[in-house]
């Protein structure tokens, strides 16, 4: 696939369709004032929901229970509370507590009442440092800025495009930005403003190399080729639905792994496809202030080589970057070391794989700084995070907002709501398996657009429809790995996104007027053909019958979900 490739016909109308879509996004207010005036709509809502007395059912599990009584068969009361004891009914086969369904309504929080005001003002400030991606891209960027600033980044960035040829830039960024999801988050901080970088210096739109990394981290944020930290962290979710069911139903962890890497292989394909027939074409001819490529001379591929300072500091740089990685191996394989086991359903390295990053950039970036004389004193390091952290202060601004709005829909209860409510209208349908997927694929994609959390919003939806598929014979495997394509596609274009906000920062450093507008015209093409892609490959694997990794099963027998969830 050529990276000059010619615009295919009627990509004209598209990408007038995209400027459109960019203009009219760019009218919008400022990204903070889009996220003021979103938490302000969702308190009118919630008092809105209140008003009309909103009710959801919700399909809860527990445990069955029964009175304790005396040899005399009095019931036996608690000394403290004088009620009665209680204790499980056991399972006579499995010895398990046996479990039954309840449904338990729902009702929105209102904001906009005495409490509901409070709260937002008692939890301001706690929002706003418990936002997730705040710490995690600053401390990463003060990594990243020494290591910036000293000149490493940019002497590897070099060294990088002697290994790989312009023609294969995109795929192989689109691939990294893939399994950037080993490090959960990291890819949002680390790859944007070096794929912004790597494309620039070979005289191409900065924008293009952000969208296509964009693509590969958050599109494709659910594929990889090895399995992550998301594979026991969704299989834990999906057992315990599952055994709303059928007790005894245990999910693996694998469960998922060979259509995993079957879809990174895709996806970096569509990706290519994408950036070369839609989203680079729509850059050429325009000026740098618009996105546009940087002037010729700046190709890297005709400037000097490295120095020879810049030879030896960069082999320097990455011989202490090898041994970090080797020493951070070290600790997360050796029994006893500081990284070695699990944190909850995660492996403590990737608990800590932020300062993991700080570290893996700090490094290198001193030693190569000191290597070339471009750090000579402490005085130096300091000022080249202070640097770093002054062009993260439009981020800081559009954080605080953001997360007001997120804890704001969180706490009024209206995303649960919402979520529940589209998904079992979709379950009464009736349709077959495969459209029942890509219908379920589709509720997962609006449902992005409300709650941004994949584990949060799991917990939301497979309760509900783990157990309705299962009744009719799809397995909570073949769910699960539905629920991962939904909830990728469109992490770019979903404004609770929280990682949104650094990608706003990112391309205006490049395109000062960039705004939500431009970030939806120049991903909606990714969102729109990895769904189309992801589902159809869904759709051809499930003809086929072949399992979605070790022990992922397509089916699932209803009759035994059924008899199991007989009390």
């Amino acid at each position: 696939m050529s990276e000059a490739a010619a615009t295919p016909p009627g990509s004209s109308r598209g990408t007038d369709l995209l400027d459109a879509i960019e203009r009219i996004g760019n009218a919008l207010p400022d990204p903070a004032t889009l996220f003021l005036i979103g938490a302000a709509l969702v308190m009118a809502l919630s008092q809105l929901a209140v008003g009309l007395d909103w009710t959801v059912e919700k399909t809860l599990s527990r445990e069955v229970r029964e009175n304790v009584r005396d040899a005399t068969g009095a019931l036996v009361l608690d000394p403290d509370r004088g009620e009665p004891l209680t204790r499980a009914v056991l399972d006579p086969q499995t010895g398990e507590p046996r479990r039954e369904l309840v449904q338990v309504p729902l009702r929105a929080r209102s904001l906009l009442t005495a409490e509901g005001i409070y709260w937002a003002l008692q939890t301001m400030v706690k929002n706003f440092t418990d936002f997730p991606p705040l710490g995690v891209v600053l401390v990463a960027m003060l990594g990243i800025g020494v290591a910036e600033k000293s000149g490493f980044i940019g002497a590897l960035l070099k060294a990088t495009l002697i290994a790989v040829p312009p023609a294969l830039l995109t795929p192989s960024v689109v691939f990294v930005g893939v399994m950037s999801s080993m490090g959960l988050d990291a890819g949002y901080v680390v790859l944007p403003p070096v794929a912004a970088a790597l494309y620039q210096s070979v005289g191409r739109s900065p924008l293009v190399g952000i969208a296509a990394v964009f693509a590969g981290v958050s599109a494709g944020f659910g594929a990889n080729l090895f399995l992550t930290s998301l594979d026991p962290l969704l299989a834990n979710f999906t057992a315990a639905s599952a055994q709303l069911l059928d007790p005894g139903y245990a999910v693996a962890a694998t469960c998922n792994w060979w259509f995993m890497i079957a879809s990174t292989v895709l996806l970096t394909a569509v990706g290519w496809g994408v950036t070369a027939w839609w989203v680079e074409p729509r850059f050429a001819g325009k000026p740098p202030e618009d996105g546009g490529a940087a002037p010729a001379e700046t190709d890297a591929r005709s400037s000097e080589r490295l120095s020879h300072a810049e030879k030896r500091g960069l082999l320097l740089a990455l011989a202490v970057a090898g041994a970090a990685v080797a020493g951070f191996a070290a600790a997360a394989l050796v029994p006893g070391a500081p990284l070695h086991g699990f944190d909850g359903a995660f492996p403590r390295w990737v608990r800590v794989i932020v300062p993991l990053l700080f570290f893996a950039f700090l490094l290198p970036g001193l030693v190569y700084g000191i290597a070339t004389g471009r750090i000579r004193s402490d005085k130096d390091v300091a000022r080249c995070c202070t640097e770093s952290m002054a062009g993260m202060g439009s981020y800081i601004v559009l954080a605080f907002f953001a997360a007001q709005f997120i804890a704001y829909f969180a706490h009024s209860g209206l995303g649960e709501m919402l979520a529940i409510s589209g998904g079992r209208l979709l379950a009464r349908a009736g349709l077959p398996d495969t459209l029942l997927m890509a219908g379920f694929i589709a509720v997962v994609i609006v449902g992005n657009l409300f709650i941004g959390s994949m584990s949060a919003k799991y917990a939301f939806f497979a309760p509900v429809f783990v157990p309705m598929f299962m009744q009719v014979g799809i397995s909570p495997e073949l769910t699960q790995v539905a629920y991962r394509i939904g909830d990728s596609v469109s992490n770019v274009i979903t404004p609770l996104n929280p990682y949104v906000v650094i990608l706003l920062v990112f391309m205006q450093r490049h395109m000062a007027r960039a705004g939500i507008g431009t970030l939806v015209a120049l991903m909606l093409p990714y969102a729109a053909a990895f769904a189309l892609a992801w589902s159809l490959l869904l759709a051809l694997w499930m003809g086929t019958g072949a399992e979605l990794g070790p022990g992922g099963p397509l089916a699932y027998p209803p009759s035994v979900a059924i008899d199991s969830a007989s009390p």
